[in-house]
């Protein structure tokens, strides 16, 4: 389906603008790392230019009702600037990474404005060898994490030679509605809200069977979701009070690495990357001198409920369940073997379903409903941290002609949560990355130095059972 003008944002996504505070910000993004020379200011915008036409939702902005009875619309911006969203800066000599980060942390410190399209990409030159990076920032109201990664290869080709992608003509933004003519739209949508529900209600009728079975599916799997809240997650350091501020570290290693270990251990890549969270924030909170014995934190997991014929739309179509970080198992092996466990009985059981239903019914929720549910999505009570993991393109992608070498994902921070853990895979490689609360994170570093020891272990672990298995075979095979 086409973005158009005065398309309606849905639940989910009025969600992360609800719960968006001046400490709380709801943009995600990343830092895409390219071999130089970079180009100009000049070309990047021509070249941003060229492909807008591909994602019209990054010409329009937010317009809310002057009554809230509905939820926000997305409207052509009259007064668009592209020069605004596409900025330019450079990294102090020497240009090493650590500063790329910084400067990072502090673009994401910034609260987008509303007012205009919910995006900034960044230019940074200066980066060590004749590298240059983009950071990109984008509104979560705006795309989510799935389908994010087919919205970012607009400005990317597969070959080193750019293709033209050039509009048929110019854009001609929609006038913009006035507030009458948003409180007529929304009058008019009531009036069709019975004829939706009448349809419904014929559909089931129809298929009494099929219906009294999706009815005791549903109401099983918020049973599900209901256990997780009488079940809080652990009070830790995590769960703090947070201000504006942002630190950002990140972790390189190799998709090969979390295949070895899947094949010799057993499990999903998700369940090893999980797994190497729990151990690295194992070491973090070891650190800071808490004991972890007994101690299993919980992580919301974003799972994509999006179908196949609506790849490449913008907005959310995520749900989440609640994935097991248990801190308290200090061999690897035995940590992947809990996480598998828990995994595979999340799968059998129907939370992510019932996690589906909440974001279904968010919807059809009236805003001041959806304000409080959006508050109980994020509640401290239910996840410690956030854990994402995206997989990306297999493949390496050309920006006008320079190679993308990395990949660092950007999360964000709802409210008294200090943490959020990205993944991403691309060509061959898993980066993760940490974005953390300046002043309760100060040890950040500590905590990616953790996740890399922990990967170690694990790949060492794995290494050592595929010795032990060829060692068994070559016995039988004599």
């Amino acid at each position: 389906m086409a973005q158009r003008h005065l398309d309606r944002l849905s639940g989910l996504d009025v969600s992360f603008l609800t719960n968006e505070t001046s400490s709380s910000h709801m943009h995600v993004g990343a830092i895409l790392v390219f071999e130089g020379p970079p180009p100009s200011y000049t070309d990047l915008i021509a070249h941003v230019h060229s492909r807008l036409h591909l994602v019209p939702r990054f010409r329009q902005k937010l317009s809310f009702p002057p009554v809230p009875t509905s939820r926000p619309y997305w409207i052509d911006d009259p007064t668009f600037n592209l020069e605004y969203h596409v900025r330019h800066s450079a990294l102090p000599s020497p240009g090493s990474e650590e500063q790329l980060r910084r400067t990072a942390a502090r673009i994401f410190s910034q609260q987008l404005d509303r007012t205009k399209p919910l995006w900034e990409i960044w230019l940074v030159q200066g980066l060590t060898r004749g590298r240059f990076a983009l950071i990109s920032k984008t509104h979560h109201a705006l795309v989510d994490g799935v389908s994010g990664v087919d919205i970012a290869t607009v400005l990317f080709d597969v070959t080193p030679v750019p293709q033209k992608l050039e509009p048929d003509g110019p854009w001609l933004p929609n006038p913009e509605p006035s507030g009458a003519g948003l409180m007529a739209r929304d009058a008019a949508g009531l009036a069709q809200a019975p004829i939706g529900i009448a349809r419904r209600v014929e559909q089931a009728t129809r298929h009494p069977r099929r219906t009294a079975r999706g009815i005791a599916e549903a109401a099983e799997a918020l049973g599900q979701v209901s256990w997780s809240f009488a079940n809080p997650a652990p009070e830790v350091p995590l769960n703090v009070e947070i201000g504006s501020h942002r630190r950002f570290e990140w972790v390189r290693t190799d998709l090969g690495h979390f295949k070895k270990i899947k094949n010799a251990c057993g499990g999903t890549v998700n369940d090893a990357v999980l797994t190497v969270v729990a151990g690295g924030l194992r070491i973090w909170l070891q650190n800071r001198g808490i004991r972890t014995e007994g101690m299993e934190l919980s992580a919301q997991v974003p799972v994509s409920i999006r179908t196949d014929d609506k790849q490449g739309q913008l907005g959310n179509q995520l749900a989440a369940i609640r994935g097991p970080l248990p801190v308290y198992v200090g061999d690897p092996v035995a940590r992947l073997g809990v996480v598998r466990e828990a995994m595979d009985g999340i799968k059998e059981s129907k939370q992510a379903l019932g996690a589906e239903v909440i974001a279904r019914f968010n919807d059809f929720a009236p805003p001041t409903l959806l304000a409080e549910a959006a508050r109980i999505n994020f509640s401290t009570r239910l996840f410690n941290l956030v854990v994402t993991n995206v997989p990306g393109p297999q493949l390496p992608l050309y920006m006008l002609g320079r190679e993308l070498q990395d990949v660092f994902p950007v999360g964000f921070l709802p409210a008294n949560h200090a943490l959020f853990v990205a993944i991403m895979s691309y060509n061959g490689a898993v980066n993760f990355g940490l974005l953390a609360d300046y002043d309760s994170m100060h040890d950040l570093d500590v905590l990616a130095r953790g996740i890399e020891t922990s990967i170690t272990e694990l790949v060492e672990a794995a290494e050592e059972a595929l010795v032990e298995t060829v060692d068994e075979e070559q016995p039988a095979r004599a």
